[in-house]
């Protein structure tokens, strides 16, 4: 087995959770990895309206450094999305972007603020999240929305608070990570504070900033 055959294995693996988890349903969603050179470099895709719950990893669409597909079934149209996130993110190894329910609603009824989709409720959120930003609604697919999410991505980084996720409207968020497993994490603590927020009236009071540097000094929460 190569170390591409572990990666789409995980990658399938990855979708079989969310999907059975209800992270995802339908043909919603994409998992990609960017592959390093003893991988055979480029990246590999979950293919356009695949189920993430029934994937087979030898139709993963592999895709070179140039975005040309070297093989699989026909890359994901959300393709030029996760480049640029990886252009933007260096440190991405992976994106996952779902169309999880309380995200969703939360775009629906009208998140917190434009930088910041939900407040800092809980310290996790803080140290395993951090900002999220809301993109502007564009169809699905539509390269403008991929350039919104790289100008996030840069304007947070120089502001010393990188990104590990961005919200897009009406559609989902977009997370990403050194591994798929610690994006799913990420995922997990977004999604769950989005349901807490929306459950709770009245509304909670967010961390105070001393909780907040507490965070920073003890943990090296990036808020």
């Amino acid at each position: 087995m190569t170390d591409q055959d572990v990666q789409r294995l995980e990658i399938c693996r990855i979708g079989r959770s969310l999907f059975e988890r209800g992270y995802v349903h339908a043909t919603a969603g994409n998992i990609s990895v960017r592959l390093d050179e003893a991988q055979g470099g480029g990246f590999l895709i979950t293919p356009t309206e695949a189920c993430l719950g029934f994937l087979d990893p030898r139709q993963l669409a592999w895709v070179d450094a140039s975005g040309e597909q070297r093989s699989g079934e026909r890359a994901s149209k959300t393709l030029a999305l996760h480049r640029r996130i990886y252009d933007a993110a260096p440190e991405a190894r992976c994106v996952i972007h779902t169309h999880s329910t309380h995200l969703v609603a939360l775009t629906l009824q009208g998140v917190w603020s434009p930088d910041d989709i939900v407040p800092p409720l809980t310290p996790y959120y803080v140290m395993k999240v951090g900002h999220v930003p809301l993109i502007p609604y564009h169809r699905p697919g539509d390269g403008a929305a991929a350039e919104r999410v790289a100008q996030a991505i840069t304007a947070a980084a120089q502001r010393g608070t990188p990104l590990r996720a961005v919200m897009l409207d009406r559609l989902g968020p977009n997370v990403w990570g050194e591994s798929l497993a610690q994006a799913m994490a990420t995922l997990e603590e977004l999604e769950e504070t989005a349901r807490l927020w929306l459950m709770c009236h009245p509304r909670p009071a967010p961390l105070n900033d001393a909780q907040i540097d507490e965070l920073r000094r003890h943990f090296g929460a990036r808020w």
